[in-house]
């Protein structure tokens, strides 16, 4: 059986160039990096300045593919022919950001009730850049049964892969995956399918695994980031350290990254404190642990916080 490809989901905030960087050093076991989304770009110039630094499409032997949320073809070719350019061989379009603000504006899962816009775009795109097109997507954005409608759509396209969270845009991340339609999928695209969604652990792989035996590629967000060990657990792999200390000494290298790049500016606290609303899940009493951390308003309460944190609750990390 081969091997599964795992790819880390991007999230706004949390998963930048310097948190995948300091990320891949510590957790072996992801295949593939996406970046947030670039959205609202309008002038190339913007764009230049915007685009990752180009010694970062690969990080630390982990390829980065960057994502764009945009409704216009003409926007998708500029970034599409940018990061060409600055030796990117793959961009992702996001049709799956769930929230209204953006799914209003007929972006994100908002843009999937309309296949035939969809069609307009990618045949622009396809027409005018030759770099690889992925697609991560919702099933649909009212009702899954939309998905059925996009597939032909995908099918005229040489969409190098199709990344489906197996919810619906209304439903944000509440409820259940919907495995009969995603299930359904499988057979019918020509891309490569990627299943994504409510992976948290080792079995929860399995049991999609069992699922869905044609898949082979696999997306996880929150799954990730509450247990950056997950990658190793689902391949087997072994981590050569001790996981408390590799926990402390990932958050610290990463505390003081984000410190460095923003001139010790204390909107460096707002992102940890993103990524403890996550990781907090790793220790004992989660709520307790992201309260602890939450609270704090300084860098040295912060140090305090994270130092209490690991005394008290990281007896659960073994």
């Amino acid at each position: 059986m081969k091997e599964p490809l795992l790819y880390l989901a991007p999230f706004q905030g949390i998963t930048t160039d310097i948190f995948l960087d300091v990320y891949s050093k510590f957790f072996p076991g992801a295949d593939k990096f996406f970046t947030a989304f670039f959205s609202s770009v309008q002038k190339s110039k913007k764009l230049n300045r915007k685009v990752h630094n180009p010694e970062l499409n690969e990080i630390n032997g982990i390829k980065v593919v960057p994502q764009i949320l945009s409704k216009e073809a003409s926007e998708i070719v500029r970034f599409a022919n940018i990061c060409k350019n600055y030796g990117y061989d793959e961009i992702n379009w996001n049709l799956g950001c769930p929230f209204k603000r953006v799914a209003m504006k007929k972006r994100g899962s908002g843009l999937l009730p309309y296949p035939q816009t969809i069609d307009e775009i990618l045949k622009e795109v396809f027409d005018k850049t030759d770099i690889k097109l992925s697609v991560k997507s919702r099933l649909g954005y009212y009702d899954a049964s939309e998905i059925f409608d996009l597939i032909p759509v995908f099918n005229k396209y040489g969409i190098s892969e199709l990344i489906i969270h197996a919810r619906i845009g209304t439903q944000l991340y509440k409820g259940g995956v919907d495995t009969i339609t995603f299930g359904n999928m499988q057979g019918k695209t020509k891309a490569e399918l990627c299943y994504n969604g409510d992976i948290f652990t080792a079995e929860d792989f399995l049991k999609f695994k069992k699922m869905f035996p044609r898949v082979n590629i696999w997306m996880v967000g929150r799954g990730f980031l509450r247990n950056p060990f997950l990658p190793a657990e689902i391949k087997n792999t072994a981590v050569k350290n001790d996981r408390r200390i590799t926990v402390r000494r990932f958050t610290e290298e990463l505390y003081y990254r984000y410190r460095k790049e923003s001139n010790d500016a204390l909107q460096s606290l707002n992102k940890m404190k993103e990524l403890w609303s996550y990781l907090s899940y790793l220790f004992d009493n989660h709520t307790k642990v992201f309260g602890t951390i939450k609270k704090s308003k300084t860098f040295d309460q912060y140090e305090d916080a994270v130092k209490r944190v690991f005394d008290v609750y990281g007896s659960k990390i073994i």
